[in-house]
C-alpha cells in the first residue's frame, strides 16, 4: 500500500496529513477522537532537520494532553549520510526523536509504528522501533543493517552472511525476519479494513515491551536466554 492508500483507508472522512520534503505530519478523525500521524515517505533519508521536525510534531501532540494515539508511518532510507549532519551530531538528534516517542508512550499516548516500505539503520531505530508496537504491511523491507554493510563492518564474506541469515534472523534484513525476532508484532492484511486493524492493535497494546518474549517464542532469538543468563552471572561476579 502507498501512503495515500493508507491515509484514505484510515480516514475516509478526510484528514489534515501532509507530506513535505518526505516528512509526514497531521491527523484525522478516528474512533470518535483523533489519530495523529507522523513519519517518513518516499524512501527519504532522515537527517538533523527532519528529526527535529518530527520530534516537534510528537511533542505538540503530547502537549495537548489528550492521549491521542500516534501512528508512525515509515517508508524511509537510512539516516542521511552527509558531512553536515554528522558534524552537527545526527546521532543525538535521532536519539532525541526516539525519546519523544518514548515520552509520548509514558504520557499515555498509544504509539504504533507502521512500516509499509523500506527503512534501515538509524532512521528505522529512531522512528518505527521507538514505538510501543510495530506492525507491517506486505512488501515492507526493514533492516537494521543490510548484509553488504554487515560484510564491510565484520569483514566476513557476503555469501557466508547470506547463508547465516537463513538460520539467524536476529541480524538478517526483511519483514519476515523482523517478525521472527519479535521486532514486528504482526503483518496486517491489506484486504481487510485498515482502520479496524489499527484500532485492534491499539486496544491490544501490551503494558510492557514484550518484543524479546515474542522473539523467543517465535524462534527468532535462539540464544537470547543464554546470553541474558550470562550477563546476570557476570554482573554478580562483579
Amino acid at each position: 500500500m502507498t501512503l495515500a492508500e493508507i491515509l484514505a483507508a484510515l480516514f475516509p472522512e478526510g484528514h489534515s496529513v501532509t507530506v513535505t520534503d518526505g516528512l509526514v505530519s497531521g491527523e484525522g478523525p478516528f474512533r470518535g477522537g483523533r489519530l495523529a500521524v507522523i513519519g517518513i515517505d518516499g524512501d527519504t533519508a532522515l537527517g538533523v532537520d527532519g528529526a527535529c521536525r518530527l520530534a516537534r510534531d510528537v511533542l505538540d501532540v503530547v502537549r495537548r494532553g489528550d492521549r491521542t494515539p500516534i501512528l508512525v508511518a515509515i517508508d524511509s532510507d537510512s539516516q542521511r549520510m552527509s558531512r553536515r549532519d554528522e558534524l552537527l551530531g545526527l546521532n543525538e538528534y535521532l536519539a532525541h526523536l526516539a525519546k519523544t516517542l518514548l515520552l509520548a508512550d509514558a504520557k499515555g499516548h498509544p504509539t504504533i509504528g507502521l512500516i509499509y516500505g523500506h527503512s534501515a539503520a538509524g532512521a528505522f531505530i529512531a522512528t518505527a522501533l521507538a514505538t510501543r508496537v510495530l506492525v507491517g504491511l506486505p512488501g515492507a523491507n526493514p533492516s537494521v543493517m543490510d548484509l553488504p554493510s554487515v560484510a564491510r563492518v565484520t569483514k566476513l564474506p557476503l555469501d557466508r552472511l547470506e547463508a547465516m541469515a537463513k538460520d539467524t534472523p536476529v541480524f538478517a534484513p526483511g519483514l519476515d525476519n523482523m517478525v521472527r525476532t519479535g521486532a514486528v508484532q504482526a503483518v496486517l492484511d491489506p484486504n481487510r479494513p485498515l482502520a479496524e486493524q489499527i484500532a485492534a492493535v491499539i486496544d491490544a497494546l501490551p503494558a510492557d515491551d514484550i518484543r524479546d518474549q515474542a522473539g523467543r517464542a517465535r524462534g527468532g532469538r535462539p540464544v537470547a536466554e543464554e546470553i541474558a543468563a550470562q550477563v546476570v552471572r557476570d554482573a554478580r561476579l562483579g
